[in-house]
Formats: C-alpha cells, sequence, structure tokens
C-alpha cells in the first residue's frame, strides 16, 4: 500500500489456496483483508497465532471453529482465538468475507500473487 487510501481493484491478491484470494492492507499490528473464494473452494483445516474476525459480506460458506460448524450467510460474523482450527467450505456461488488478523498476517508475504484486476466485491 502506498498511503492512507488505496482501493481494492489496484491491490494484488495473495493466492492463499486454490481458488482462495486475500487483497490486504497491513498496519503495525493489525492485517485487514478482503478474501475472495471460488465456488466449491476449501480452506483447509489450519490453525495460526492470529486472533480473527470476520463477517460473510455475499455468498455462502460452511464453517467449522473448534468442534462448532455453521452455516453462514451474508452478514455473519465470527471471532477465532489464536491457534483453533477451523476450515471452511464455500458455497456453489463461492463467497467475499472481510476479516481482520491480529497480530499481522507477515507469513502472507512469502505467498505468490495475482495481478491487480476487478474484485467481486463491491459489484
Amino acid at each position: 500500500m502506498s498511503g492512507p487510501f488505496e482501493k481494492l481493484e489496484v491491490m494484488a491478491p495473495v493466492r492463499i489456496w486454490d481458488g482462495i484470494r486475500a487483497r490486504e492492507m497491513t498496519g503495525d499490528g493489525v492485517t485487514f483483508a478482503v478474501v475472495e473464494l471460488d465456488g466449491g473452494s476449501t480452506v483447509p483445516e489450519h490453525r495460526h497465532p492470529n486472533e480473527q474476525l470476520g463477517m460473510l459480506i455475499s455468498g455462502s460458506m460452511t464453517f467449522r471453529i473448534g468442534n462448532e460448524t455453521r452455516e453462514l450467510g451474508p452478514g455473519d460474523t465470527w471471532n477465532i482465538p489464536g491457534d483453533v482450527p477451523h476450515e471452511v467450505h464455500a458455497g456453489p456461488d463461492g463467497a467475499v468475507v472481510a476479516e481482520v488478523f491480529a497480530p499481522r498476517r507477515d507469513d502472507w508475504a512469502a505467498l505468490d500473487r495475482d495481478q491487480p484486476g476487478v474484485p467481486r466485491w463491491p459489484v
């Protein structure tokens, strides 16, 4: 990011997993990301030390945090403490989520990026 303001379409999406890309802004201690999940894509079970808060903006997904699973729709939120296993299965039309991670996701710096382009949201 070059300054205090940026548009999603100029952010190079980070390829986190197959069919899952994040456009991120990182501050001193926090990462904000808009994540796009292709229809039917899966975020495999994983865990990380970062606390993770999020909201589903569009689409649908099945989200498991620890031992609890929920079907989520637009406006639903989640709160994942650090080091808790979680996984996601995107619905047939995919999903767009907004998430915040603390501390920031420095591990994403090593991942491949796509060229900037038009995001799925906002429409």
